[in-house]
């Protein structure tokens, strides 16, 4: 009589809750993890959550605590750790230096099991040593905070995520797909993403997402340049024209501007019609075409290679994730 064939034991994902933690995020692994089936239909994960300490309560940033039925040792058993954001680290915010008792709980973690953080869980990572000399990433708005924090991570404040092989960062739930899709295969991803409702992929890094507003000098000499041309995009502007504003020679205005604005008049010019065509793309159904030459850029193939430096994303990919308006665009350029 021919063995019977065992099944392979699934990849078991032990998420670790904090307090102060984001539901939602702590949500992120149990939906994209629980998905995967094999072609049996037997799962490819087992999801598992623990606290740092014995089984019982874990407050969140909510109004409502989760019961959490494991205890730190729970960690020992994982292929995969993924550690949430959290809003209450305290000294691991501030000074980046883990509490005993979250310093013990760690120390269950194999020696081989990957590691990933979800946006502010990444101070974990990083206070436990785990990523000096790495690349790493977390949520755009704690990147310079992290980076001042921990000088000997390589902290990259515009990707999604960084995948380090064995450890991975990233500012949200592109990071868990990509771990399916690492793991599985596209597909797999695929389904999962689209029993999310999700997209499997998105363009582009975090850098779409920040608002930049125009800086306020607090002595500001170059102004009435700078309110000149954002009433002007849409025409060629020369450094000489911005200058005779101020009645400044061409070099003086270049260095008075830098002082107070922090980059080139070239510079900001560029980054003010970027704004332009995205508040363009977002907000009306002008064609490609008709915003490249309102924002001054002159043909779509232009103001394109802009975005896609500055945002990391075609003109099209961003209309499609932020177009708020409900007309269609006349033409979509790629």
């Amino acid at each position: 009589m021919a063995p019977v064939e065992r099944a392979p034991r699934p990849h078991r994902v032990v998420v670790l809750a904090l307090d102060g933690l984001l539901p939602f995020e702590l949500g992120i692994p149990h939906r994209i993890f629980g998905r995967p089936e094999d072609v049996h239909g037997r799962p490819l994960y087992e999801v598992v959550t623990c606290s740092v300490r014995p089984p019982g309560p874990v407050e969140t940033d909510a109004d409502f605590a989760i019961m959490v039925e494991n205890g730190p040792e729970t960690l020992a058993t994982a292929d995969t750790v993924i550690v949430p954001a959290s809003y209450e680290l305290g000294p691991l915010y501030e000074e980046g230096v883990l509490t005993a008792e979250l310093a013990a709980a760690l120390s269950h973690i194999r020696p081989g099991a990957r590691l990933a953080s979800i946006c502010t869980g990444v101070y974990v990572l990083a206070a436990a040593g785990f990523l000096d000399g790495r690349p790493a990433t977390t949520h755009w708005a704690d990147a310079e905070h992290l980076q001042r924090l921990f000088p000997q991570i390589r902290v990259d404040p515009d990707v999604l995520f960084v995948d380090d092989g064995d450890v991975l960062t990233s500012a949200g739930v592109d990071l868990c797909l990509h771990m399916v899709r690492r793991d599985h295969g596209t597909a797999v991803a695929n389904d999962v993403a689209r029993r999310t409702v999700v997209p499997p992929h998105r363009d582009g890094g975090q850098a779409q997402y920040i608002a930049r507003p125009v800086p306020d000098p607090q002595q500001a000499t170059t102004t009435a340049a700078r309110a000149w041309a954002l009433g002007r995009l849409h025409e060629p502007i020369q450094l000489r024209d911005m200058a005779e504003r101020e009645a400044m020679s061409v070099r003086t205005f270049t260095r008075r501007f830098r002082e107070e604005v922090g980059i080139s008049p070239g510079q900001w010019l560029t980054q003010q019609r970027v704004e332009r065509a995205r508040h363009l793309l977002e907000s009306s159904g002008l064609s490609v075409d008709r915003i490249a030459r309102d924002t001054g850029f002159g043909t779509a193939q232009s103001m394109r290679q802009h975005l896609q430096t500055a945002l990391g994303v075609t003109p099209t990919a961003y209309r499609r994730t932020f177009r708020t308006g409900d007309g269609t665009p006349a033409d979509a350029v790629h």
